[in-house]
């Protein structure tokens, strides 16, 4: 759950709310635990809301690597440290996976004049690599004055945000779960619900599950729960904006069998633990 005294703590729990049913009926009792707090005596700790970690980040990391092997940690800790910087980004694009196009390193006046010319656009978005729900996201028009931003992204503005929108595809125990389509309101570029996107179901063509599947299986270790945002670059291409395996919304208001599915990977990794452990 979010840090000790986060403002989010409430409405993390609400967001639980759907899971603590399904879970009981695995066999399993969930028990909500800031992240900031570390391991616990659980059988399994899911990082599922641990909330607020990118304003936290040497603390969240320091906890990552401190923690105890003999703890399962759901998605594993090396995973999730790995995870938190979006220069994983350009590993992935070193393995193949189709990125959308990205300059990495500080955001000042020099360098994203130069992204412009690089990308050949004259919209520009700007973002930390370590962000989460658009923080310190900024759209940025040629002739704009930039605000320095070290630790940045720069990447063009892909018009599809808009229409098509961002796909989210979500995988489970490592198979395809559900998707979601989030387009952001008109004339933003952000696809979060508190800057007006709107979230429905999708049903994902072939090519899109197809590429979704190679990201995760590029991933340096298998994750148990996993999201994929995928944008159509204005060639027609997809690509890659975003690999999430900390702390996704698996939105189980889209997919009520979501809470039931990820109760029996955990319950199946807590087992295969237990059969690693009497070997």
């Amino acid at each position: 759950m979010p840090a000790t005294g986060d403002d989010y703590a409430d409405m993390a729990a609400d967001e639980l709310e759907p899971y603590h049913q399904p879970f009981a009926e695995a066999g399993l009792v969930i028990r909500p635990r800031p992240w900031d707090l570390g391991p616990g005596d659980a059988d399994a700790t899911l990082a599922f809301f641990a909330w607020g970690y990118h304003t936290q980040v040497d603390r969240w990391l320091e906890m990552l690597a401190a923690w105890p092997t003999g703890s399962l940690l759901l998605n594993p800790p090396a995973l999730l440290a790995w995870n938190t910087r979006k220069t994983y980004l350009a590993e992935l694009e070193a393995q193949g996976i189709p990125i959308v196009p990205s300059r990495f390193g500080d955001a000042d006046q020099v360098s994203v004049d130069a992204a412009f010319d690089q990308f050949g656009v004259d919209t520009l978005v700007v973002k930390p690599q370590i962000s989460a729900g658009s923080y310190q996201t900024a759209r940025v028009s040629r002739g704009d004055r930039v605000e320095p931003l070290a630790a940045a992204i720069i990447q063009p503005f892909i018009a599809s945000v808009g229409e098509e929108g961002e796909l989210s595809l979500f995988f489970i125990d490592g198979a395809f779960s559900h998707a979601a389509r989030k387009v952001a309101k008109a004339g933003d570029f952000r696809v979060q619900p508190q800057f007006g996107g709107v979230f429905t179901p999708l049903d994902p063509a072939h090519e899109e599950v197809a590429l979704a599947e190679r990201v995760v299986n590029a991933l340096p270790i298998a994750p148990l729960y996993a999201r994929v945002d995928l944008l159509r670059l204005a060639d027609g291409t997809l690509a890659l904006i975003e690999v999430e395996a900390i702390e996704p919304d698996l939105y189980p208001d889209i997919d009520p069998g979501v809470p039931a599915r990820l109760a029996a990977a955990v319950l199946a990794a807590i087992a295969a633990r237990s059969d690693h452990r009497r070997r």
